[in-house]
């Protein structure tokens, strides 16, 4: 069978190298990709394909590329023949038109157990939140945000440790397996569809920058949870004096009572902390601005303490 692939980032463009590479999906020839405009990057600002749009050049495959929908490109889309499309954070909402240019349908992998966290960032806000499970949804696309019928599902513990990174490659993987599974049924019209519960419906909106700005006065555990789900983006983030740091990678603990004002820095056993509304978080990895990321012990070496950590205003 013939089918689509539209994506953008390189989560999508991993399984997209697994679509053309893995033998589970032989029965499958990806005949053309959508995708997203090139976009500047980097500190010159050189426009730069999506990782989806390289893996496919670089596969010879027809590359569509755009930011919305219009008729010319439901024209290029008709003209190369798929009957079904694979979706992995491709950005842009289809309207109904587009969906209905493939008779099989067009098949999104989200990353949430639907109908919880529909939306752009359900990992990080998973995490945000101290989510403890959360799965892979296979559904196909309607008119709406994430509501359409499930062709399947698969579901996973989240490790204390685990950042919206290292979730987010685990999950691909996973989705990998989901879609091996029920593409062969999809293709024939044999895979039940399952429609979406109306109940314990949730959002996960795109994370900003000031969602990033970490706030002492909360407790150690919600920072912890902030710093994991803004890992890798937007990064969470703090100032000491007018200089900006990120903070990559955090944990909460509980050294009793101390009388510090919350975002006072102080070091005890050779490990740096801050102090909260509750708790303490320690800080593990950090990394100032214009600088390579460090360990937070090496970069409080150069500290005078004590020093107060802010951000409220950022």
């Amino acid at each position: 069978m013939k089918i689509l692939f539209a994506g953008t980032p390189d989560v999508a463009a991993k399984t997209l190298q697994v679509l053309l590479d893995d033998p589970r999906f032989e029965q499958f020839e990806v005949v053309g990709v959508l995708t997203r405009e090139d976009a500047p990057l980097g500190r010159k600002r050189v426009m730069t394909p999506s990782p989806v749009a390289a893996i496919a050049e670089a596969a010879d495959i027809s590359t569509i590329k755009a930011n919305r929908i219009v008729s010319q490109t439901e024209s290029e889309i008709a003209a190369l023949g798929a009957e079904l499309a694979v979706v992995i954070a491709y950005g842009v909402l289809l309207k109904q038109s587009t969906l209905d240019l493939m008779s099989k349908g067009w098949f999104n992998l989200h990353f949430s157990l639907l109908p919880q966290l529909r939306g752009a960032a359900p990992v990080q806000r998973a995490l945000i939140a101290g989510d403890r499970v959360i799965g892979v949804s296979l559904f196909k696309l309607d008119a709406g945000m994430d509501t359409g019928e499930i062709a399947g599902v698969v579901k996973t513990e989240i490790p204390p440790d685990e950042s919206a990174s290292d979730l987010l490659l685990r999950l691909r993987t996973l989705g990998d397996s989901l879609l091996a599974e029920c593409l062969p049924g999809l293709a024939a019209g044999t895979l039940k569809m399952v429609p979406q519960s109306t109940e314990g419906v949730s959002h996960a909106p795109k994370l900003t920058r000031s969602d990033a700005a970490l706030d002492f006065t909360r407790s150690a555990v919600e920072l912890e949870n902030l710093v994991r789900g803004c890992n890798p983006e937007p990064m969470a983030h703090t100032v000491l004096g007018d200089l900006s740091l990120r903070i990559l990678r955090a944990r909460a603990t509980n050294l009793g009572s101390m009388d510090l004002e919350p975002g006072s820095l102080f070091v005890s056993a050779k490990r740096l902390y801050v102090a909260c509304g509750k708790g303490q978080l320690e800080l593990i990895e950090v990394q100032p601005a214009g600088k390579n990321p460090m360990q937070a012990v090496d970069w409080a070496r150069g500290l005078a303490l004590p020093a107060k950590l802010g951000g409220l205003n950022e």
